[in-house]
């Protein structure tokens, strides 16, 4: 072997961990205090809308890549999270010091297309009814049919993903955590789904009160004795007080006739009738004397 010349750089020492770069897999940092799901094993999703929000994902081509962050979801790696009309953001920490940002889009209906939604939940009497007790109705996707839109995302267009992390998997592992969180949410609150679409609690509330309380004023307008206003239509308005009657008057009765109506008693109090001696009394009652 020859040996090398002098003055000659000697050449570079082989590095053992050369196979090592930025894409190995490594564990994420600890989040103290970060988004998590509560449930440690099982399903997520408990609720009936939470459920169709993941069945909708797997029936997308979504749902089989979401596993991966449920190792994520349930070890709290989620630093923070908003959501709001038209999607969802968050910061994930995963094995690097800086969180990877995760955007979650889905489009929003406009004001015309909720109103139509509004007027079609406002029609049925129960629907307005879950959703004011914080209940999702079983047919609300029908509703939404019924006006030519789709509560939860329709095609795989309908959903927009992003994230800063090198992987190329959509969605990786940081989006499929927010998936998760998302789902665990909508548990506990199904008006986070309609948040997504462009419209949030207290907006679609007082919508559905008012246009139940006009169609309500409606109906009993135009309610007949052989057809009266449904008894759900009136509800609001069932136990509220009606005008005051106006006061009963009548012929004015002496308060002492009652014992005009008695007979005379046998017996007498120095010599005089027992009713005569009550007159006073009953007399005293109407301020007669």
């Amino acid at each position: 072997m020859a040996e090398p010349r002098e003055g000659a750089a000697a050449a570079p020492e082989p590095d053992p961990f050369w196979w090592r770069d930025d894409d190995a897999p490594r564990r994420p940092l600890p989040v103290e205090g970060g988004i998590q799901i509560s449930r440690a094993r099982g399903a997520v999703a408990r609720t009936w809308w939470s459920r169709r929000f993941i069945g909708v994902l797997e029936e997308l081509g979504v749902g089989g890549r979401l596993s991966r962050g449920r190792s994520y979801a349930r070890a709290g790696q989620i630093v923070t999270m908003q959501v709001g009309p038209g999607g969802a953001s968050a910061e994930v920490q995963g094995s690097r010091p800086r969180p990877y940002r995760a955007r979650i889009g889905i489009p929003t209906f406009g004001k015309s297309e909720w109103a139509a939604v509004t007027d079609a939940l406002a029609r049925e009497a129960s629907f307005a009814a879950a959703l004011l007790a914080g209940e999702m109705p079983h047919a609300v996707e029908e509703v939404f049919a019924g006006v030519g839109l789709s509560l939860f995302p329709a095609a795989a267009g309908d959903i927009v993903m992003d994230c800063t992390c090198p992987d190329h998997a959509v969605p990786c592992k940081h989006l499929a955590a927010v998936f998760y969180v998302l789902a665990e949410q909508f548990d506990a609150d199904p008006f986070r789904i309609l948040a997504l679409r462009g419209r949030d609690r207290d907006a679609l509330l007082d919508d559905l009160r008012e246009r139940r309380s006009a169609a309500a004023v409606g109906d009993a307008g135009s309610a007949t004795p052989d057809r009266p206003a449904p008894l759900a239509d009136l509800l609001d308005r069932f136990y509220a007080a009606g005008a005051r009657p106006a006061r009963l008057t009548g012929p004015a009765t002496p308060s002492d006739a009652l014992l005009d109506q008695l007979p005379d008693f046998t017996i007498t109090v120095r010599g005089e009738q027992v009713k005569e001696l009550l007159r006073p009394a009953y007399r005293a009652m109407d301020g007669r004397d």
